[in-house]
């Protein structure tokens, strides 16, 4: 590769490990992909045919092993769920528990975030967005690899409704400035009520890494904002 091509090929928010997959998650994609699963073409979708109806959609980045999805997706019937995860033991354990408890409205990408958001997602077409406890990089040579940047957030501004919502959490305190400070400077987004920050939504369940947070003496914030 020429330096031209990869001083311009973008920095990843993320490490995609070969983890250790059971058997079980490496069956989930033979047994459930064709049900939950949305294979990355490139082009805009039409969510309502995926999901046989036409419903408020919150798409999830980074959802890790899928609790939280689960959980959303058994307390709000009335929406739809989009999770998006790199790493395949994730996806297979959430398509098992999906499957599990015939959960019908989840679908999921194996897939960067970055490129469906770009390619797959119609502008002005989710509700919510929700990234909870995306690696913190808290190593200062790292943090250009935060998903939550400035470019990142216009592209999700671009992507949400007209007063959809857009939902961080984080047990990593400078992340939390961070992610305040990039949502200040943002024209298109404004904090959900009077300030950014707000105790755990009924909504979010308490997950594996906030718990792990938790026990290390990390304090969690939830910041919420809301297209301009």
């Amino acid at each position: 590769m020429s330096q031209t091509q990869s001083s311009h090929r973008p920095i990843k928010s993320f490490v995609l490990r070969q983890g250790r997959i059971t058997e079980a998650q490496a069956r989930a994609f033979d047994l459930h992909w064709a049900r939950y699963g949305l294979e990355y073409a490139g082009h805009a979708r039409d969510f309502s045919v995926s999901f046989g109806r036409s419903a408020p959609l919150v798409l999830e980045i980074g959802f890790g092993n899928g609790e939280q999805l689960v959980h959303a997706a058994k307390e709000d019937p009335g929406r739809d769920f989009i999770g998006i995860e790199v790493h395949r033991p994730g996806v297979g354990r959430l398509m098992n528990a999906l499957a599990a408890q015939q959960l019908p409205n989840v679908r999921v990408y194996c897939h960067d975030a970055v490129e469906v958001l770009q390619h797959e997602v119609a502008d002005e077409s989710l509700d919510e967005v929700r990234i909870y406890f995306p690696d913190p990089w808290p190593k200062k040579r790292h943090q250009k690899r935060r998903l939550v940047q400035a470019a990142f957030v216009e592209l999700l501004a671009l992507k949400l409704r007209t007063n959809g919502v857009l939902h961080l959490a984080t047990d990593w305190q400078d992340y939390a400035d961070h992610m305040r400070a990039v949502l200040a400077a943002a024209m298109t987004f404004r904090p959900l009520q009077a300030e950014a920050q707000v105790p755990r939504p009924e909504g979010r369940a308490e997950t594996h890494f906030e718990r792990r947070g938790l026990r290390l003496g990390h304090a969690v914030s939830d910041l919420l904002y809301q297209r301009c």
